[in-house]
Protein backbone atom coordinates (compact mmCIF):
# COMPACT_ATOMS: atom_id res chain seq x y z
CA UNK A 1 0.00 0.00 0.00
CA UNK A 2 3.42 2.11 0.71
CA UNK A 3 3.87 1.84 -3.42
CA UNK A 4 -0.13 2.89 -3.68
CA UNK A 5 0.27 6.01 -1.29
CA UNK A 6 3.27 7.29 -3.50
CA UNK A 7 1.90 6.53 -7.24
CA UNK A 8 -1.10 7.98 -6.29
CA UNK A 9 0.35 11.28 -5.02
CA UNK A 10 2.79 11.67 -8.21
CA UNK A 11 -0.18 11.26 -9.88
CA UNK A 12 -2.89 13.46 -8.46
CA UNK A 13 -0.94 15.96 -7.12
CA UNK A 14 2.88 16.48 -8.67
CA UNK A 15 2.10 15.36 -12.33
CA UNK A 16 -1.30 17.07 -11.83
CA UNK A 17 0.28 20.17 -10.51
CA UNK A 18 2.94 20.55 -13.15
CA UNK A 19 1.43 19.11 -16.55
CA UNK A 20 -1.80 20.26 -15.73
CA UNK A 21 -5.66 19.11 -15.34
CA UNK A 22 -5.32 18.55 -19.27
CA UNK A 23 -2.47 15.91 -18.97
CA UNK A 24 -4.50 14.22 -15.73
CA UNK A 25 -7.66 13.70 -17.93
CA UNK A 26 -5.75 12.58 -21.04
CA UNK A 27 -5.34 9.07 -21.82
CA UNK A 28 -1.94 9.10 -19.78
CA UNK A 29 -3.14 10.18 -16.68
CA UNK A 30 -6.34 7.66 -17.04
CA UNK A 31 -3.74 4.96 -17.16
CA UNK A 32 -1.44 5.40 -14.34
CA UNK A 33 -4.83 5.73 -12.44
CA UNK A 34 -6.59 2.86 -13.31
CA UNK A 35 -2.82 1.40 -12.70
CA UNK A 36 -2.58 2.25 -9.27
CA UNK A 37 -6.23 1.75 -8.48
CA UNK A 38 -5.24 -1.84 -9.56
CA UNK A 39 -2.23 -2.30 -7.41
CA UNK A 40 -4.64 -1.06 -4.63
CA UNK A 41 -7.30 -3.93 -5.63
CA UNK A 42 -4.49 -6.76 -5.72
CA UNK A 43 -2.99 -5.76 -2.32
CA UNK A 44 -7.18 -5.97 -0.80
CA UNK A 45 -7.44 -9.06 -2.35
CA UNK A 46 -4.06 -10.23 -0.93
CA UNK A 47 -5.11 -9.11 2.59
CA UNK A 48 -8.27 -10.84 2.15
CA UNK A 49 -6.64 -13.96 1.70
CA UNK A 50 -3.89 -13.35 4.57
CA UNK A 51 -6.84 -13.39 6.79
CA UNK A 52 -8.17 -16.54 5.60
CA UNK A 53 -5.21 -18.64 5.80
CA UNK A 54 -4.77 -17.18 9.26
CA UNK A 55 -1.72 -15.50 8.47
CA UNK A 56 -2.72 -11.97 9.33
CA UNK A 57 -1.80 -11.26 12.78
CA UNK A 58 1.57 -13.29 12.05
CA UNK A 59 2.56 -10.77 9.35
CA UNK A 60 0.40 -7.43 10.31
CA UNK A 61 0.04 -7.52 13.89
CA UNK A 62 2.36 -9.29 16.01
CA UNK A 63 5.07 -6.96 15.58
CA UNK A 64 4.31 -3.69 17.85
CA UNK A 65 6.28 -1.24 15.34
CA UNK A 66 4.45 -2.80 12.05
CA UNK A 67 1.34 -2.31 13.49
CA UNK A 68 1.64 0.79 12.36
CA UNK A 69 2.18 -0.13 8.81
CA UNK A 70 -1.61 -0.06 8.35
CA UNK A 71 -2.15 3.32 8.63
CA UNK A 72 -0.61 2.80 4.42
CA UNK A 73 -3.82 1.01 3.87
CA UNK A 74 -5.83 3.73 5.26
CA UNK A 75 -3.70 6.43 3.23
CA UNK A 76 -3.54 4.36 0.28
CA UNK A 77 -7.13 3.72 0.19
CA UNK A 78 -7.66 7.30 0.28
CA UNK A 79 -5.90 8.17 -2.43
CA UNK A 80 -7.53 5.26 -4.75
CA UNK A 81 -10.96 7.20 -3.74
CA UNK A 82 -10.04 10.39 -4.75
CA UNK A 83 -8.23 8.95 -8.08
CA UNK A 84 -11.89 7.16 -8.78
CA UNK A 85 -14.05 10.48 -7.86
CA UNK A 86 -11.97 12.30 -10.38
CA UNK A 87 -10.96 10.18 -13.05
CA UNK A 88 -14.33 8.10 -13.13
CA UNK A 89 -16.96 10.81 -12.11
CA UNK A 90 -19.87 9.18 -13.25
CA UNK A 91 -19.42 6.55 -10.80
CA UNK A 92 -18.63 8.46 -7.85
CA UNK A 93 -21.00 6.78 -5.71
CA UNK A 94 -17.84 3.73 -5.31
CA UNK A 95 -15.78 6.86 -3.91
CA UNK A 96 -18.40 7.26 -0.97
CA UNK A 97 -18.92 3.72 -0.18
CA UNK A 98 -14.99 3.60 -0.17
CA UNK A 99 -15.26 6.50 1.93
CA UNK A 100 -17.46 4.63 4.61
CA UNK A 101 -14.87 1.83 4.91
CA UNK A 102 -12.23 3.44 5.01
CA UNK A 103 -13.86 5.74 8.11
CA UNK A 104 -14.47 2.41 9.40
CA UNK A 105 -10.99 1.31 8.59
CA UNK A 106 -8.97 4.36 10.28
CA UNK A 107 -11.04 4.17 13.51
CA UNK A 108 -10.02 0.37 13.83
CA UNK A 109 -6.84 1.48 13.28
CA UNK A 110 -6.60 4.67 15.31
CA UNK A 111 -8.02 2.26 18.28
CA UNK A 112 -4.99 -0.17 17.43
CA UNK A 113 -2.18 2.66 17.44
CA UNK A 114 -3.42 4.21 20.82
CA UNK A 115 -3.04 0.96 22.04
CA UNK A 116 0.41 0.05 21.33
CA UNK A 117 1.46 3.66 21.78
CA UNK A 118 0.63 2.83 25.36
CA UNK A 119 2.55 -0.64 25.64
CA UNK A 120 5.67 1.52 24.53
CA UNK A 121 5.08 3.81 26.38
CA UNK A 122 4.34 1.43 29.37
CA UNK A 123 7.72 -0.60 28.46
CA UNK A 124 9.86 2.19 27.55
CA UNK A 125 10.20 0.43 24.86
CA UNK A 126 11.65 2.56 22.62
CA UNK A 127 14.46 1.02 20.73
CA UNK A 128 13.22 0.20 17.58
CA UNK A 129 10.14 3.45 16.55
CA UNK A 130 10.74 5.32 13.91
CA UNK A 131 9.03 7.06 11.35
CA UNK A 132 6.23 4.63 10.58
CA UNK A 133 4.28 5.66 13.61
CA UNK A 134 4.07 8.98 11.76
CA UNK A 135 1.62 7.27 9.13
CA UNK A 136 -1.22 7.88 12.44
CA UNK A 137 -0.89 11.27 11.37
CA UNK A 138 -0.54 10.47 7.43
CA UNK A 139 -3.98 8.30 7.03
CA UNK A 140 -5.73 11.07 9.80
CA UNK A 141 -4.74 13.85 7.15
CA UNK A 142 -5.91 11.42 4.28
CA UNK A 143 -9.11 10.85 5.34
CA UNK A 144 -9.94 14.78 5.52
CA UNK A 145 -8.68 15.05 1.72
CA UNK A 146 -10.66 12.13 0.84
CA UNK A 147 -13.68 13.27 2.95
CA UNK A 148 -13.75 16.61 1.30
CA UNK A 149 -13.26 15.34 -2.07
CA UNK A 150 -16.17 12.71 -2.13
CA UNK A 151 -19.03 14.83 -0.08
CA UNK A 152 -18.88 18.76 -1.23
CA UNK A 153 -20.14 20.18 2.37
CA UNK A 154 -18.16 18.15 4.85
CA UNK A 155 -19.33 19.34 8.40
CA UNK A 156 -16.27 21.83 9.20
CA UNK A 157 -16.58 20.38 13.15
CA UNK A 158 -15.42 17.25 11.46
CA UNK A 159 -13.09 18.75 9.41
CA UNK A 160 -11.57 20.75 12.61
CA UNK A 161 -11.48 17.34 14.83
CA UNK A 162 -9.80 14.79 12.22
CA UNK A 163 -7.34 17.66 11.94
CA UNK A 164 -6.49 18.40 15.62
CA UNK A 165 -6.32 14.33 16.16
CA UNK A 166 -3.90 14.19 12.92
CA UNK A 167 -1.33 16.89 14.76
CA UNK A 168 -2.12 15.80 18.29
CA UNK A 169 -0.83 12.11 16.78
CA UNK A 170 2.55 13.74 14.70
CA UNK A 171 3.34 15.63 17.95
CA UNK A 172 3.35 11.99 20.05
CA UNK A 173 5.27 10.68 17.27
CA UNK A 174 7.93 12.77 16.86
CA UNK A 175 8.54 12.56 21.00
CA UNK A 176 8.75 9.07 20.81
CA UNK A 177 11.48 9.00 17.78
CA UNK A 178 13.63 11.74 19.89
CA UNK A 179 13.68 9.69 22.72
CA UNK A 180 14.61 6.68 20.67
CA UNK A 181 17.50 8.62 19.32
CA UNK A 182 18.41 10.45 22.27
CA UNK A 183 18.11 7.80 24.92
CA UNK A 184 19.90 5.24 23.14
CA UNK A 185 23.08 4.51 21.02
CA UNK A 186 22.66 4.29 17.37
CA UNK A 187 24.18 4.23 14.47
CA UNK A 188 23.50 6.27 10.99
CA UNK A 189 24.43 3.34 8.61
CA UNK A 190 22.22 0.73 10.50
CA UNK A 191 19.81 2.66 12.48
CA UNK A 192 18.22 5.36 10.84
CA UNK A 193 15.31 4.64 9.10
CA UNK A 194 13.47 5.36 5.64
CA UNK A 195 10.50 5.93 7.05
CA UNK A 196 12.11 9.33 9.11
CA UNK A 197 11.51 11.06 5.99
CA UNK A 198 7.85 10.83 7.06
CA UNK A 199 8.36 13.61 9.48
CA UNK A 200 8.41 16.28 6.75
CA UNK A 201 5.76 14.55 4.96
CA UNK A 202 3.51 14.10 7.29
CA UNK A 203 3.65 18.19 8.14
CA UNK A 204 3.05 18.09 4.27
CA UNK A 205 -0.15 16.26 4.42
CA UNK A 206 -1.68 18.17 7.00
CA UNK A 207 -0.28 21.49 5.35
CA UNK A 208 -2.83 19.78 2.03
CA UNK A 209 -5.80 18.93 4.80
CA UNK A 210 -5.93 22.50 6.49
CA UNK A 211 -6.07 24.23 2.46
CA UNK A 212 -8.57 21.59 1.65
CA UNK A 213 -10.87 22.64 4.45
CA UNK A 214 -10.91 26.14 4.45
CA UNK A 215 -11.06 26.24 7.92
CA UNK A 216 -7.16 27.28 8.86
CA UNK A 217 -5.78 30.70 8.38
CA UNK A 218 -3.64 30.67 5.67
CA UNK A 219 -0.81 32.77 8.17
CA UNK A 220 -1.03 29.02 10.21
CA UNK A 221 -0.66 27.38 6.64
CA UNK A 222 2.48 29.22 5.67
CA UNK A 223 4.12 28.37 9.12
CA UNK A 224 3.40 24.63 8.66
CA UNK A 225 4.84 25.19 5.25
CA UNK A 226 8.34 26.30 6.72
CA UNK A 227 8.34 23.72 9.60
CA UNK A 228 8.06 21.15 6.82
CA UNK A 229 10.71 23.19 4.70
CA UNK A 230 13.14 22.93 7.57
CA UNK A 231 12.69 19.27 8.37
CA UNK A 232 13.09 18.29 5.23
CA UNK A 233 16.01 20.06 4.83
CA UNK A 234 17.33 18.71 7.84
CA UNK A 235 15.84 15.14 7.65
CA UNK A 236 17.41 15.03 3.93
CA UNK A 237 20.81 16.13 5.09
CA UNK A 238 20.63 13.27 7.04
CA UNK A 239 19.58 10.69 4.43
CA UNK A 240 22.73 12.23 2.78
CA UNK A 241 25.29 11.75 5.19
CA UNK A 242 23.36 8.57 5.82
CA UNK A 243 24.21 7.04 1.47
CA UNK A 244 27.66 7.88 2.02
CA UNK A 245 28.34 6.19 5.06
CA UNK A 246 26.50 3.50 4.27
CA UNK A 247 28.45 3.49 0.87
CA UNK A 248 31.65 3.21 2.71
CA UNK A 249 30.26 0.41 5.02
CA UNK A 250 28.84 -1.79 2.45
CA UNK A 251 29.88 -0.52 -1.00
CA UNK A 252 28.00 0.85 -3.80
CA UNK A 253 25.70 -1.72 -4.75
CA UNK A 254 24.52 -2.91 -1.51
CA UNK A 255 24.15 0.68 -0.34
CA UNK A 256 22.09 1.92 -2.92
CA UNK A 257 20.40 -0.91 -5.07
CA UNK A 258 18.65 -3.02 -2.63
CA UNK A 259 14.90 -2.86 -2.64
CA UNK A 260 13.25 -2.31 0.86
CA UNK A 261 9.14 -1.45 0.83
CA UNK A 262 10.11 1.42 3.46
CA UNK A 263 11.63 3.07 0.46
CA UNK A 264 8.42 3.83 -1.13
CA UNK A 265 8.18 6.48 1.86
CA UNK A 266 10.97 8.65 0.20
CA UNK A 267 8.67 8.93 -3.32
CA UNK A 268 5.27 9.73 -1.53
CA UNK A 269 7.18 12.15 0.92
CA UNK A 270 8.73 14.24 -1.55
CA UNK A 271 6.03 14.13 -3.64
CA UNK A 272 3.59 15.39 -0.82
CA UNK A 273 6.03 18.11 0.09
CA UNK A 274 5.85 19.04 -3.59
CA UNK A 275 2.15 19.28 -3.69
CA UNK A 276 1.76 21.14 -0.79
CA UNK A 277 4.59 23.90 -2.39
CA UNK A 278 2.23 24.04 -5.82
CA UNK A 279 -0.87 24.41 -3.75
CA UNK A 280 0.49 27.32 -1.51
CA UNK A 281 3.11 28.95 -2.95
CA UNK A 282 1.36 32.37 -4.15
CA UNK A 283 0.96 32.92 -0.66
CA UNK A 284 4.33 32.39 0.12
CA UNK A 285 6.40 35.50 1.21
CA UNK A 286 9.68 33.89 0.12
CA UNK A 287 12.75 34.13 -2.42
CA UNK A 288 11.32 33.56 -5.72
CA UNK A 289 14.35 31.23 -6.63
CA UNK A 290 13.73 28.74 -3.56
CA UNK A 291 9.78 28.58 -4.81
CA UNK A 292 11.11 28.22 -8.64
CA UNK A 293 13.49 25.65 -7.57
CA UNK A 294 11.47 23.66 -6.35
CA UNK A 295 8.21 23.72 -8.69
CA UNK A 296 10.36 23.66 -11.69
CA UNK A 297 13.67 21.15 -10.67
CA UNK A 298 11.71 19.72 -7.74
CA UNK A 299 9.24 17.29 -10.36
CA UNK A 300 12.05 16.11 -12.42
CA UNK A 301 13.54 14.68 -8.75
CA UNK A 302 10.20 13.04 -7.49
CA UNK A 303 9.80 11.54 -11.17
CA UNK A 304 13.44 10.26 -11.16
CA UNK A 305 13.13 8.45 -7.02
CA UNK A 306 9.91 6.99 -8.72
CA UNK A 307 11.38 5.17 -11.74
CA UNK A 308 14.69 4.31 -9.54
CA UNK A 309 12.24 2.47 -6.91
CA UNK A 310 10.38 1.08 -9.84
CA UNK A 311 13.46 -0.48 -11.57
CA UNK A 312 14.27 -1.82 -7.93
CA UNK A 313 11.03 -3.44 -7.16
CA UNK A 314 10.75 -4.73 -10.77
CA UNK A 315 14.39 -6.26 -9.99
CA UNK A 316 13.63 -7.53 -6.39
CA UNK A 317 10.41 -9.14 -8.18
CA UNK A 318 12.47 -10.79 -10.87
CA UNK A 319 15.22 -11.95 -8.39
CA UNK A 320 12.23 -13.77 -5.89
CA UNK A 321 10.96 -15.50 -9.00
CA UNK A 322 13.97 -16.91 -10.02
CA UNK A 323 15.02 -17.94 -6.55
CA UNK A 324 11.53 -20.13 -5.89
CA UNK A 325 11.65 -21.60 -9.40
CA UNK A 326 15.40 -22.84 -8.47
CA UNK A 327 13.60 -23.62 -5.54
CA UNK A 328 10.44 -25.81 -6.85
CA UNK A 329 13.01 -27.47 -9.09
CA UNK A 330 15.08 -28.65 -6.31
CA UNK A 331 12.06 -29.79 -4.59
CA UNK A 332 10.82 -31.69 -7.78
CA UNK A 333 14.52 -33.52 -8.23
CA UNK A 334 14.09 -34.60 -4.94
CA UNK A 335 10.74 -35.73 -4.96
CA UNK A 336 11.33 -37.70 -8.78
CA UNK A 337 11.24 -41.46 -8.37
CA UNK A 338 14.21 -41.14 -11.54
Amino acid sequence: MAMVMAIGIVTQGVLLNYFGLQFFQHIFGKILSIINLSLWFAFILSLIIASLDGKFKDIHYSNRINRFGIGTWVAGTSISGILFFKQFFQWGFISVIIAFINIALWIIYVGVSVKTFIEIFRTKSYRNVHGILLLTTVSTQSNVLLLNTVFKEFPDIFNLSLLIIGFCFYLVCVFFILIRYIKNTWSIEMDWNNTNCILHGALSISGIACLVTGIISIDTIRWIWRAALLIFIAVESIEIYRLFKRIKHFGLKKAIFIYDVTQWSRVFTFAMFYTFTSLIHTHLFIGSFVIDTILNEGVWVVIILLMFELMLCVSDLIKANKQLSRQIGKENEVSSPF
